[in-house]
């Protein structure tokens, strides 16, 4: 079996801690049980190597052999086809999964991304862009999902990379109180956090910026 290798940033500051992509790949790992281990690139000199893998100077990427596979959502689509624990092994579970994993990033992640930003920022509450934002993610899509999660424990019919992303997607929009006049959206971020794969995931990315310092 090939090796598997994921490649994240050195070092990054304090504030993206926990929370830079790599931590959905090393959850997906962690949660099929696939050996893996982890290289670095510098994060403050994006050279040529760099950008031959992931080319917005992004991290993560994955390698798997003679493959080299970028963008989050890719790895873990990846990763599933590799692990029954990520992807239900029905055509119909199957296809749920895809459509959710699809839906976090296309659906969500667009509108929850930039309301982050902002929120990163400290530009919020009384500027026309936060109104925006805000009004634009809770009634165009946590409004939407509240039902959707408040009626299943996981997207498909059992957890899968749907889950890992959607999660993970949420998780950002919850550090910035985002979610709570939305019970059941910040009830699954929980549940799926409180998995002993997330945990190690979790734990490893912050050890591993940490030792940089």
């Amino acid at each position: 079996m090939n090796d598997l290798i994921l490649t994240t940033f050195d070092w990054v500051p304090e504030m993206p801690r926990g929370f830079v992509r790599d931590i959905r790949v090393r959850w997906a790992l962690e949660e099929a049980g696939l050996a893996y281990r982890v290289e670095s690139v510098p994060f403050g000199d994006r050279n040529a190597g760099h950008f031959a893998h992931q080319p917005f100077g992004q991290v993560p990427w994955l390698t798997d052999g003679d493959l080299s596979i970028f963008e989050s959502g890719a790895i873990l689509l990846h990763l599933g086809e590799r692990s029954d624990a990520l992807l239900p092994a029905d055509p119909r579970g199957r296809s749920d999964a895809k459509e959710w994993l699809f839906a976090a990033l296309n659906s969500v992640e667009m509108a929850s991304l930039p309301w982050a930003l902002l929120a990163f920022s400290g530009e919020r509450e009384d500027t026309a862009a936060w109104k925006l934002l805000d009004g634009f993610l809770k009634v165009h899509r946590l409004q939407h999902m509240e039902p959707v999660l408040a009626g299943r424990e996981w997207l498909a019919q059992s957890f899968s990379i749907a889950d890992i992303l959607m999660a993970d997607v949420l998780r950002l929009v919850d550090r910035f109180d985002g979610l709570t006049k939305y019970p059941a959206c910040r009830d699954y971020v929980a549940r799926a956090t409180a998995r002993p794969a997330f945990a190690k995931a979790y734990a490893d990315q912050m050890a591993h910026f940490a030792a940089a310092d």
